[in-house]
């Protein structure tokens, strides 16, 4: 007996099959076998099977929205549609390069906007364009880059679009940029004052329209996305004096938002630099703002170490308990005072102020995991994955108490959601 306890534990010893599972394979285990994500994903992939539009309650195709589903939709979506969806983006660009935010059919605009974009080469929609924000551009531009990952077809950059190529097309909008949204003074891109990524700006009723009544500001969100449309640029020409042009203007907006954004004291980024005079009333420190959207898409562009990764996010878990929100897709901490935007989002917690988004929640999820960071990306999806089990849908954002709000079948919170459960479950193949 003694000597089979013996050959039983010389056996142990030195083969896998007997040792306890290390944490890390536990980890992939228990994400492999969760099946709260297989329900998630499979309700995120039909909500994008459905059409381009950004979500029920919206019969528009937004570029900013488009670019975080734009993976699941290669998987899901006809890819003739998609090709064509991207390419009706370019047909609307306008004389000077500036890009829109989206566009939609003439017989579907019925909104009150007194700034309508058109193009011949779109004879049968009509565009629309939030100019407080700076992030049209490149969120094009992530589009075709990423859509070309996917699909490996390269020939888009090529198409003739009323002339000129698509990607002659994407360099115009970079130089519509540099010429119309750069501050020579601190290198950066610059939009109006709003909420971090958010595209309302305090001063007026609408809101989303640059006018004499903005406050020309740089914030981390714009910037970090035009660093990242730049990565995608080197990628997508084999022109050297292009190549080199994309990395050196990349390497200068990297360094200027270092330089001009991160507040080292604090180990966060400053949510504004204003252009022109300040909107913020007396007596609230915008500099204690923490803008948790900006912060993951600066993650994303490369901007922060592993150590300061976990910084901004154990910042952002206390935000979440301080204000009593649900998730780290609380867009800001601590929000704006009562009053100093207008209408609903006037009040805390509500919409961009303060609001809990999963499409921005959802990738700073992705930021984590690709930083290695999984157990807490795993800890802190958690109630993202179980509110749209709860609510049967994925909503566009959520108020104090879990209330769910907006588009009941939001395209941006499924995508993000969906790439971050691909993620998950990539890394916990590699290493069960």
């Amino acid at each position: 007996m003694k000597k089979k306890h013996l050959l039983f534990a010389l056996f142990c010893s030195g083969l896998l099959s007997c040792t306890a599972p290390t944490a890390t394979q536990q980890l992939a285990g228990d994400i492999l076998a969760d099946q709260s994500f297989h329900t998630v994903d499979s309700m995120a992939r039909a909500v994008i099977r459905s059409g381009f539009n950004a979500g029920s309650g919206y019969s528009q195709i937004w570029a900013r929205d488009m670019n975080t589903f734009i993976e699941v939709a290669c998987e899901e979506s006809n890819p003739s549609d998609l090709r064509n969806a991207i390419l009706l983006f370019f047909a609307l660009q306008q004389p000077n390069d500036e890009m829109i935010d989206g566009y939609v059919l003439k017989t579907d605009f019925n909104w009150g906007d007194d700034h309508p974009y058109y193009s011949d080469a779109a004879p049968d929609h009509v565009a629309f364009k939030n100019t407080v924000e700076t992030d049209q551009e490149s969120s094009l531009i992530h589009i075709v880059g990423k859509y070309i990952r996917k699909t490996g077809d390269t020939s888009i950059l090529n198409e003739v679009v009323a002339g000129r190529t698509v990607y002659d097309r994407m360099v115009g909008m970079i130089d519509y940029l540099m010429k119309e949204r750069y501050s020579e003074q601190y290198g950066l891109l610059y939009g109006a004052m709003t909420a971090d990524w958010g595209d309302v700006q305090p001063n007026d009723d609408f809101g989303c329209d640059m006018n004499e009544l903005s406050d020309p500001a740089i914030d981390v969100y714009d910037n970090a996305m035009f660093i990242i449309a730049l990565d995608f640029m080197q990628e997508m020409t084999a022109d050297n004096v292009d190549k080199t042009r994309w990395k050196e203007l990349r390497q200068h907006i990297a360094a200027n938002t270092r330089k001009h954004l991160w507040d080292e004291q604090r180990q966060k980024f400053i949510p504004h630099i204003y252009l022109e005079k300040s909107p913020i009333p007396e007596g609230f420190n915008e500099l204690d703002v923490h803008y948790h959207g900006g912060t993951a898409i600066a993650i994303e562009a490369g901007l922060l170490s592993p150590e300061e990764i976990a910084v901004v996010n154990a910042q952002m878990l206390e935000n979440v308990r301080l204000s009593g929100m649900p998730s780290i897709g609380l867009t800001l901490y601590p929000t704006y005072p009562e009053g100093f935007f207008r209408g609903g989002m006037s009040k805390p917690y509500i919409y961009q102020n303060g609001g809990d988004w999963t499409w921005f929640g959802g990738r700073m999820i992705q930021q984590l995991i690709a930083n290695g960071m999984v157990k807490e990306a795993y800890e802190e999806v958690r109630p993202m994955i179980d509110r749209v089990i709860k609510n049967q849908g994925f909503y566009e954002w959520y108020g104090k108490g879990g209330v769910p709000s907006g588009s009941g079948h939001f395209k941006g919170s499924a995508g993000v959601l969906a790439k971050a459960i691909e993620m998950f479950n990539q890394w916990s193949e590699e290493n069960k």
